[in-house]
This record gives C-alpha cells, structure tokens and sequence, in this order.
C-alpha cells in the first residue's frame, strides 16, 4: 500500500531502512524509527567513516548485497549533524 503508515503517528520512514549522511563524514544505514528533538534515531545500523579510505559506495553495494552488519542496536544521530537522510532503495550506487 503507498503512503500506508504501519504505526499511525509515525514519519513515513518509520521502519524503513535508510541512508543517513552525517557532515562529519560518518555514514549509517539502519532502520529508521523517529526524529526527536534529540535528533534522528536508527536502529540495527552499520557506521561506516569516510577518514577510513575505503568507499562509501563499497560499503553501500556491500551491505545491500549482504545485508547490515550491525555496528549500533541504537544510535541518535543530532539533527543539526544531519546532511542527507535517504530511503537505502532510492540510493543510486
């Protein structure tokens, strides 16, 4: 169902697995559960830090081959960090 919120009162993303970009250069993919005053909430994510040397997009075609390598049960992400929050199947890798 389009536009079929499971929990009502939750973002459409809720649940969805996302790529969210941070402007410190970390990036994470997990299931998206609520943005609070706090900030943007994932949970089941893996981190991946672009400092390391490796890509960004390798990690990306990894984990949507193999799935997510669980770095974070939960992590809170501050909103002002936030650069990018994108659904993993919209991403063009």
């Amino acid at each position: 169902m389009t536009g079929h919120v499971f929990h009502p009162g939750h973002s459409a993303l809720h649940g969805t697995t996302v790529v969210l970009d941070t402007r410190k250069g970390m990036t994470y993919v997990g299931r998206f559960h609520e943005e609070t005053a706090g900030g943007m909430l994932l949970h089941d994510a893996a981190g991946f830090d672009s400092a390391s040397g490796n890509s960004r997009d390798d990690f990306l075609r990894k984990t949507a081959k193999f799935g997510v390598r669980i770095d974070h049960k939960h992590i809170m992400v501050p909103t002002e960090e936030v650069a990018s929050l994108v659904p993993f199947n919209e991403m063009k890798i």
